[in-house]
């Protein structure tokens, strides 16, 4: 193959690669392999990799935690350096913990804890499963705790569709009776003040009378009531019951 087709190909290959990773690490390619040079940067999150990535160096950032499943699609890495980076050692370290159990040959320098200060400059990969034991419960309590919401919440709307269900298919009665259907002159006296305000203008001697002759007529027509039952009944599924 002619050298100018090879230099191509490489700096094809090398520009894909920046631009896959971010202007922020250094991609160079030797021997058909990806190694990336992203130390020293002051990043404070790993960059997009590409799968194809054999030697990751990262040291020396700002980097606190590693992303859960950041290093699982990269199956063809080899060699990693983490070290001098201020991770804090809380249940999101956790992914990295387990990570660098599995796969201590690949890298340099252990990477070690910033803080918190109880496993302060302690290696991150001797982290024991008790430190992380209060992140299990606490990720069972969040699981129990939104199972129980959606639970009730479940129940909440299973209520209303049965209510709405049970008021359409209600039938309400109503009874009403002839000697309800006036008011008696006599019935009016309760209604009466008992303390009458008198004005200076009128004399004491004076009496108001109240006329209580319209309001002797009966409150609703007897003649429309089988009407009125009847639109009830039909449009509004009310049954009305006249005694």
């Amino acid at each position: 193959m002619p050298p100018g087709v090879v230099s191509a190909i490489l700096l094809l290959l090398t520009t894909s690669c920046a631009h896959a990773v971010g202007p922020s690490c250094l991609c160079s390619v030797q021997n058909a392999s990806l190694q990336l040079n992203c130390s020293s940067l002051n990043l404070m999150e790993v960059p997009h990799l590409s799968s194809g990535t054999t030697e990751l160096h990262i040291q020396d950032n700002r980097l606190t935690s590693v992303s859960p499943g950041l290093f699982d699609r990269l199956v063809s890495l080899k060699r990693v350096s983490l070290h001098g980076n201020p991770f804090h050692c809380d249940c999101r370290i956790q992914y990295l913990r387990n990570w660098l159990l599995k796969n201590r040959a690949m890298v340099l320098k252990e990477p070690t804890c910033a803080s918190p200060s109880s496993v302060a400059q302690r290696a991150v990969a001797d982290l024991t499963d008790d430190h992380f034991s209060s992140c299990v419960a606490a990720s069972c309590t969040t699981g129990t705790y939104n199972t129980v919401m959606v639970a009730i919440l479940c129940c909440v709307i299973v209520l209303l569709l049965w209510s709405l269900r049970l008021a359409k298919m209600s039938t309400f009665t109503l009874s009403i009776e002839k000697r309800h259907t006036g008011i008696e002159a006599g019935s009016l006296q309760s209604l009466k003040p008992r303390h009458r305000r008198r004005l200076n203008t009128v004399p004491s001697e004076a009496s108001v009378d109240l006329d209580i002759n319209h309001l002797e007529r009966p409150l609703l027509n007897m003649e429309l009531l089988p009407q009125v039952i009847d639109v009830l009944h039909k449009k509004h599924n009310i049954k009305i019951k006249a005694t």
